[in-house]
């Protein structure tokens, strides 16, 4: 009597113990459950003051910063047709557009080369060094940015802004302010001049050092 019972204790036992070990496996599945959707969503945040014209850029891989033709002259464009500017308020290979001003006019950035095409010139294309460590396209000296008030491509409704204290001009294929009228244009439309082959890489002695300030 005395090894039945101790038996069908030994019973008990051997099922608490594996229903406890089921419900812990249960627990620690449902926590490493919940690990990952919150590390899935944080993941997936966009930056805020992210456009599609930043997006369209080269903010990963190689950048062609080319030309389109228009009533206003020719001017400079990204690749995909979005407008690109600079600020007057900026030095020669420096940024002075940051915090709220850089969340409205998004820098032009690149991971990789940065190429010319149309009747932009390579020997005029360079990067400088922001403070949180991205390349920011730049030509003839001048920072280039784009305008989150643009629609997308074909528009340049920044055109003669005056936000954050400095006007914000279209650039020339020679360097210099597009001041003339414009707020649209077509994509594709030329440059006036023949375009390479094959987009020339930027020469490096146009790169120099520099940072938000």
């Amino acid at each position: 009597m005395q090894n039945f019972m101790a038996k069908r204790m030994s019973a008990r036992a051997r099922l608490a113990a594996g229903a406890g070990s089921v419900l812990s496996a249960a627990l620690l599945v449902a926590a490493c459950g919940t690990g990952s959707s919150s590390t899935g969503a944080a993941g997936s945040s966009s930056p805020a003051g992210a456009s599609s014209a930043a997006a369209a850029s080269g903010g990963s891989g190689s950048t062609v910063i080319t030309t389109v033709s228009s009533s206003a002259g020719t001017f400079l464009t990204s690749s995909s047709g979005h407008a690109v500017y600079l600020w007057t308020k900026d030095g020669s290979g420096m940024s002075a557009c940051s915090g709220a001003c850089a969340g409205v006019w998004p820098p032009v950035t690149t991971t990789g080369t940065v190429t010319a095409s149309g009747g932009a010139k390579s020997s005029d294309l360079g990067t400088i060094t922001r403070s949180n460590g991205t390349k920011q396209v730049t030509y003839d000296g001048h920072p280039l940015y784009y305008y989150v008030g643009d629609s997308g491509s074909g528009t340049a409704s920044g055109q003669g802004s005056t936000q954050f204290g400095a006007q914000w001009w279209l650039v020339s294929p020679s360097g210099s302010d597009v001041t003339a009228s414009v707020s649209s244009f077509t994509v594709g439309a030329g440059s006036g001049g023949s375009s390479p082959a094959a987009p020339a890489p930027a020469a490096s002695s146009k790169s120099a050092g520099g940072g938000w300030s």
